[in-house]
Formats: structure tokens, C-alpha cells, sequence
């Protein structure tokens, strides 16, 4: 049996056998939301406009910048994207976090992990988005993820050393044979849930490789605390599709 998922990518929405397949293994694409020769130039407004400029965490440049750069913003909401999330959980979204995963030659693997181990987030219920900014490759460290590890919850352990988080997954629980990986041209997303085993190697190429994540949650979803790491003070969501109904977190509109 396939742990691929199917080949729709240019439908405007999902098929049924796509949302089966992300219900079955966890994950779906990769699909396209801009063309390369469209990429070029945003992610030279990336490096030029975006992360050389604070952010609305003063700590760190590349954290939630959809909240203060329309340029972020568009690219996480872009419908080839929105319209595949409301097939999976409906219409009411919001973004509560985005991240550029920016892996310079030389950089930290990132060890098996299943994101709900770190969150903040009441019931762990979450959509991530994975936006190839450069071309990435096996060489330059994709993302790895194992079909099927989001069905049951895996125990966390103290990380070794030289990886860049301080917990990963108990090596244990990892089928490291099963692992797919999820090389994307420039534009390319694929889409995970909160519970899918997912790693990267160190980057042993000369070049290069930066991902744009995006979180996204129905608004029933709560946040424990927005001021508190992962987040940071005077954080706040945006809604991007539909509306929140349920007034939970702090919320802000988008930027101009």
C-alpha cells in the first residue's frame, strides 16, 4: 500500500480519498502554491524586507512575522492552502503561530519530535503548513516525516547532544526505516498534523534551506498562555478563515 498521497494537486479543494489519506498517514502533498519563478522575487523580499527588520517578538526575527508583514501573511493564506485546511476541519480557522525554518550549510538536525509535545494548545488539535522558501532537498536537509506515527502519542526523552531541540522522541518509537522525504521546490507546501513524527538531518550541502511553517487551529482550540515561550508577550492569533465564534485568545486583524 502507498504512503504517497494521491496526485490531485491542482484540484481546488480535496478530494475524499486525500482526507482519508491525511486521517490514515498523517500528513498530505506536496502540492504548489507559487509558481518558482513567483518565489524569486518574494524571497528576495524575504531576505531584504523580512528578516533583517524586527518582528512582534524582539528576540527572534523570524517568529510569527504573518502578524506584522502583509507579505507573511498573503503567503500562509493563500487559497491553495485555505481551501485544503477547510476541507480537513471547516471553515473557522485561525493561524497561531508561523516560523521560518532557516537551516544555514552546517546547521543543527532538528531530531524526531511530534510538535503537540511542546505546545501550549487545549484540545492538541493543529494544522501545519510546510512552505519550501528555497529548493529543498535530501542534500540540503528536507523535512522527513513516518506515515502513520500520528496515531499514537510518543513518549519524549532528554535530546542528545548537538541537536537543536532539548527533547526528542524516544528512539524507541521511531521507525526511522519508514521515514519519507519531502523534497519541495519553491512554492511547495505539504500539510501535517499535530502528532506526525517529523525530523531533519544537518545541513552537509553548501547551500541554503528555508521553510516557511505556518500553525493553524479551529477557534474552539485554546492557548494555555500567549505570553509564555513557545509564544512570547503581546502575542495574539489572526483569524483567516471564517470567524471565531468562541473568543478564547487574544486576536488581532492582519497586517495592512
Amino acid at each position: 500500500m502507498t504512503t504517497h498521497a494521491p496526485t490531485a494537486a491542482t484540484s481546488p479543494s480535496l478530494h475524499r480519498d486525500e482526507i482519508r489519506h491525511f486521517h490514515e498517514w498523517g500528513y498530505l502533498g506536496p502540492y504548489t502554491a507559487v509558481p518558482s519563478q513567483e518565489m524569486t522575487a518574494i524571497r528576495q523580499r524575504i531576505d531584504t524586507e523580512v528578516i533583517p527588520a524586527p518582528g512582534p517578538n524582539p528576540k527572534n526575527p523570524l517568529q510569527s512575522r504573518h502578524i506584522d508583514h502583509r507579505l507573511v501573511h498573503d503567503l500562509i493564506t493563500r487559497p491553495e492552502i485555505l481551501v485544503r485546511l477547510r476541507a480537513l476541519v471547516g471553515d473557522d480557522l485561525v493561524v497561531w503561530a508561523s516560523y521560518f525554518f532557516t537551516k544555514e550549510p552546517g546547521g543543527k538536525e532538528i531530531p524526531w519530535h511530534q510538535d503537540a509535545n511542546y505546545w501550549p494548545i487545549e484540545p492538541p488539535l493543529n494544522l501545519s503548513m510546510w512552505m519550501a522558501i528555497d529548493e529543498v532537498t535530501t542534500e540540503n536537509s528536507c523535512v522527513r516525516v513516518i506515515p502513520g506515527s500520528h496515531r499514537h502519542v510518543v513518549p519524549h526523552v532528554p535530546a542528545r547532544d548537538g541537536v537543536a531541540f532539548a527533547q526528542e522522541a524516544d528512539p524507541a518509537y521511531v521507525d526511522e526505516a519508514a521515514a519519507v522525504d519531502m523534497v519541495l521546490r519553491p512554492g511547495q507546501f505539504f500539510l501535517f498534523n499535530e502528532r506526525l513524527l517529523h525530523q531533519s538531518h544537518r545541513n552537509t550541502s553548501g547551500t541554503r534551506r528555508m521553510g516557511l511553517s505556518a500553525r493553524y487551529t479551529p477557534p474552539f482550540v485554546a492557548l494555555l498562555d500567549q505570553d509564555a515561550p513557545p509564544l512570547f508577550p503581546g502575542h495574539a492569533c489572526v483569524v483567516v478563515s471564517g470567524e471565531d465564534t468562541f473568543g478564547l485568545n487574544r486576536t488581532q486583524p492582519p497586517p495592512s
